[in-house]
């Protein structure tokens, strides 16, 4: 099946929607301005103190009043663009589609899969708060256009590096490790700001002495799986999942950079205004915020709405992504498929059972999609769930969707039991103050911080106590983790009938240092195909 590109079913359509957002956009662009020269990041502020610029006021005075009367005069334009725009939305495919044939190389980790009877594919997921630049603002983050350009860069500069390992055999190795960025040449630094040095000394392990603990002692490995914290994205990345994409320049703007590489982007993916009636909770000013590029084709794609919202959560159509794709590889008369969902949950701390509902539409839905779209001629070759949960598997306020049943048909490999992570895990959230400080900035200074457990207390979000009770954390000779929201889960029972999957490697990625508020994650999965007798 083959997608169409416009989200509208003819042209028409798609021309009168154009013209109704041409005649919103400037009032929309003027209240972001508004907003965003009012509130600085703290980037901004540490600038000028260091330029010793004292006319910030004046333009935060002037500017505003700009801003405002350019905001007033364009209102009448943007209730006209509403009134073509919003009817609009009733026949809105929810998510709009861009292919284009793959012209930046990659390498192909399943050139010899015949020969070794094993095929693998690597997945990213990760949260970029692309909102407007003055909704941003609030989470410390700023220039939404410059940083949406910039992470596209970051992200084809990582996947596309050559598969390198190394192995070190001596007293201070901590397992496998990849090229630092001393190995690999970096993109020119960001015009943005928070990414100006990239330091190249890297931080070994010290055996710990005389009993003297290491200050910088990396949490402990496990035997059997690869894991890691990476300055750069892992190589050879077969389908790349984000989560708040919310600004549509932004999402344009990443699809131009990871179309070449990956060919298959779905992008603006959600509902707006009140379609469809009665399934969504509001009226919805923001798309879910998904995005999706895959270097395999699409073959069918769904997105559903949430219909639970609540307070400011509703006004985002957050929902979920539900994709089937062609591998391209075929094992007798049948070929290979896989299947992809990405989902971003409600935000609010404290409630949890909104969240615990939602997991139960995901799991339903999924299995709704798979059941309609699943073929004879085909074998799974992967059927994988990741997002922003916006739980995490530590806090005492998130035990009921710790418990959700989603864990018992998926595998979450960080996960040791429900409220227990495994003792490698490192959490994902980031304190929204500290983005910029010296131990964050840079993807090498955030890849020591993670690596350094004393360090990780000061910039990673604690978690979350039950109101009024005392939060005891860690347990005894337990880590200390953090909140890890951002989830990548597989379902072995989807693939079990004709091969079996194992975790080939797992990354932690600081390469979107000071462009996020969150870590994003990495897994490699490896299926071995059952050999006929």
């Amino acid at each position: 099946m083959s997608l169409r590109a416009s989200p509208f079913p003819n042209v028409f359509l798609e021309g009168l929607h154009a013209v109704g957002w041409g005649l919103i956009f400037p009032c929309f662009w003027f209240l972001d301005r508004l907003l965003a020269v009012c509130i600085s990041t703290s980037l901004e502020r540490m600038w000028r103190r260091e330029m010793e610029c004292y006319l910030h006021p004046l333009q935060v005075v002037f500017g505003s009043v700009l801003f405002f009367v350019l905001f007033v005069i364009s209102t009448p334009f943007a209730l006209l663009g509403f009134v073509l725009w919003a009817p609009l939305q009733a026949v809105r495919r929810p998510f709009a589609y861009h292919h284009q044939e793959q012209i930046i190389p990659m390498e192909d980790r399943n050139a010899r899969w015949e020969e070794t009877g094993k095929v693998s594919f690597g997945f990213v997921t990760g949260n970029l708060c692309l909102l407007p630049d003055g909704v941003a603002r609030f989470n410390n983050l700023g220039h939404t256009q410059k940083r949406a350009a910039y992470i596209g860069k970051s992200i084809v500069q990582g996947v596309t590096r050559p598969h390198i390992r190394i192995f070190v055999d001596s007293p201070s190795s901590c397992g496998v490790v990849t090229p630092s960025n001393s190995f690999i040449p970096q993109p020119p630094p960001s015009s943005y700001g928070s990414i100006d040095v990239f330091a190249t000394n890297q931080t070994e392990d010290v055996p710990e002495a005389d009993g003297i603990p290491n200050p910088h002692k990396h949490p402990p490995r496990p035997a059997d799986v690869p894991v890691e914290v990476s300055a750069l994205f892992p190589s050879s990345v077969d389908v790349v999942c984000l989560q708040e994409v919310f600004d549509k320049r932004a999402a344009m703007k990443l699809t131009r950079a990871l179309a070449p590489l990956y060919g298959h982007v779905l992008y603006d993916v959600g509902v707006y205004a009140c379609h469809p009636a009665g399934a969504c909770s509001a009226f919805k000013f923001f798309n879910s915020g998904l995005f999706l590029a895959s270097r395999f084709p699409v073959m069918e794609a769904e997105y559903r709405c949430f219909p639970n919202g609540r307070g400011e959560d509703a006004l985002a159509a957050k929902g979920l992504l539900t994709v089937k794709v062609e591998i391209g590889l075929q094992k007798g008369d049948k070929r290979m498929v896989g299947y992809i969902n990405c989902t971003h949950l409600h935000a609010p701390e404290g409630e949890g059972a909104v969240r615990f509902e939602q997991l139960n539409m995901v799991t339903k839905w999924i299995n709704e999609f798979q059941a309609v779209t699943r073929r004879e001629d085909e074998m799974v070759m992967f059927d994988v769930l990741c997002g922003d949960f916006n739980f995490d598997n530590c806090s005492p306020d998130d035990r009921l969707e710790q418990s959700h049943s989603v864990f018992e048909e998926y595998t979450d490999p960080c996960r040791a039991a429900a409220g227990r992570e495994k003792p490698w895990v490192i959490g994902t959230l980031l304190e929204q103050p500290t983005l910029y400080d010296e131990n964050m900035r840079t993807p090498d200074s955030l890849q020591r911080t993670l690596e350094t457990e004393e360090l990780r207390k000061d910039y990673i979000s604690p978690p979350v106590a039950v109101e009024g009770v005392p939060l005891v954390y860690p347990e005894p000779d337990e880590p200390w983790t953090g909140r890890r929201l951002d989830y990548l889960l597989y379902r072995e029972s989807s693939v079990s009938s004709h091969g079996k999957t194992e975790l080939e490697e797992m990354t932690y990625v600081t390469q979107l240092a000071g462009l996020t508020d969150h870590v994003p994650l990495a897994f490699r999965l490896s299926v071995s195909l059952d050999t006929p007798h």
